[in-house]
């Protein structure tokens, strides 16, 4: 009976959950690896939206960041006090957003003109990640509007820099000695369609960047010149070849099973086409299953790299962006599994399922310190796509869940 009151009490906060969504989307929180001026107007959002809930503490750690104009990346974290505060529970969302992409690919809406459409709230941020940070805040606004509380403190984190590696977002949290090794955290940054599974696992996580130098010269005279642009192509067509011809082992338990290895930007070289590039520059994504050690691939493109720099006389580099190895903390059996499994059974009638994803997420740094965190949430997994969507009754039904979680 409880529950159905609290379910009751969430469906009827559906309209300012819209609401406070579109309004998050409305403020761009783009990282200066992109050319955005990071999180600090949307953070003031939040915090407005925040205080007018009424929660017990709210704190603000900023992380220096000198590429921004404010100089500083918002982590923001709101309390609601349970009946305890051992084995808190947390709910840890990022504000930070990837850019728009092509915008005349956006059909629906502009990426920052939020629209309700089919019960869907368009824009780019919507899904990755308001659609959780607003189910995570009207679940504790029911949870006061009926005066039921929590057995345990719900801690609300809203963090910066999630798309570009978390160093100035929940790594910054973390130093700062927050968390304790009882506590039991969701990051609902990954799902599916219906919510039915629990990642507990991730892949490592390796960017690079390769820089090939040749020399530019007029496009009519290519022997005076060395063609970095045809270099850069050659070397990053042989990365690609040699990286899925020798990590091919499988892991049924992610989806995706296998390592994945993408070259995906590209950076500008010259301005016009009757111009040989003297400069070339590639970008690769790759998410490697745990079982490989992340030294040994870097070790095997190195060795591609210097093979073609032998070969072609140009001058070659290999900048790491990120590397991120997966930690093999085992979650299966931990507490908030449990729980999370009970209350999608009583929410929606689903026995949840286990498993790992390519993508990374802020829970992977919970276990490398040994906090067995989680990852859920309903999702379409329309993340960083033209036309990105968060389906309302998604944001409505996983607000329940965080509801359950806090009283359970």
């Amino acid at each position: 009976m409880q529950n159905q009151t609290l379910f009751h009490e969430i469906e009827q906060l559906k309209t300012e959950m819209i609401t406070a969504l579109m309004e998050l989307i409305r403020v761009p929180a783009v990282g200066p690896e992109n050319g955005g001026d990071g999180e600090l107007q949307k953070a003031e959002k939040l915090t407005q939206l925040l205080c007018e809930l009424g929660f017990d503490k709210i704190e603000r750690y900023d992380a220096e960041d000198p590429r921004v104009s404010s100089g500083k990346r918002p982590n923001i974290i709101a309390y609601y006090n349970g009946e305890t505060e051992a084995k808190r529970l947390w709910i840890v969302t990022h504000m930070d957003i990837v850019p728009p992409g092509e915008e005349s690919q956006w059909t629906i809406t502009k990426p920052f003109e939020p629209l309700l459409k089919s019960n869907c709230v368009y824009g780019r941020g919507s899904e990755d990640n308001g659609q959780s940070a607003i189910a995570s805040v009207f679940a504790v606004k029911a949870l006061k509007r009926l005066g039921m509380k929590p057995k345990r403190t719900v801690a609300l984190a809203f963090v910066a820099d999630e798309e570009q590696g978390s160093t100035l977002g929940i790594q910054h949290l973390i130093s700062k000695g927050l968390f304790g090794k009882d506590d039991l955290i969701v990051v609902p940054d990954s799902g599916n369609g219906d919510g039915s599974f629990i990642e507990i696992a991730e892949k490592s996580i390796l960017w690079f960047r390769i820089r090939t130098v040749g020399k530019q010269v007029h496009a009519s005279l290519p022997n005076k010149g060395l063609n970095a642009y045809r270099i850069g192509m050659q070397v990053a067509l042989a990365l690609d070849k040699m990286l899925h011809a020798k990590y091919t082992f499988k892991d049924n338990k992610f989806d995706v099973p296998e390592s994945t290895f993408e070259p995906t930007k590209k950076d500008k070289n010259v301005d016009a086409v009757n111009i040989i590039p003297g400069e070339d520059t590639a970008y690769f994504d790759c998410r490697i299953l745990p079982n490989y050690d992340v030294d040994e691939v870097l070790a095997e493109i190195t060795r591609v790299t210097a093979e073609f720099e032998k070969k072609t006389g140009a001058a070659i580099t290999l900048e790491v962006l990120q590397k991120q190895v997966a930690p093999k903390l085992k979650v299966d059996n931990a507490e908030i599994v449990a729980l999370l499994r009970k209350a999608i059974k009583e929410a929606k009638g689903l026995d949840a399922r286990v498993g790992g994803i390519g993508g990374g997420t802020c829970a992977a740094f919970f276990r490398q310190i040994g906090i067995p965190a989680v990852v859920w949430s309903t999702v379409d997994e329309v993340a960083h796509q033209p036309n990105e969507y968060a389906k309302v009754e998604n944001m409505v039904n996983d607000a329940k869940i965080f509801a359950l979680l806090a009283i359970s």
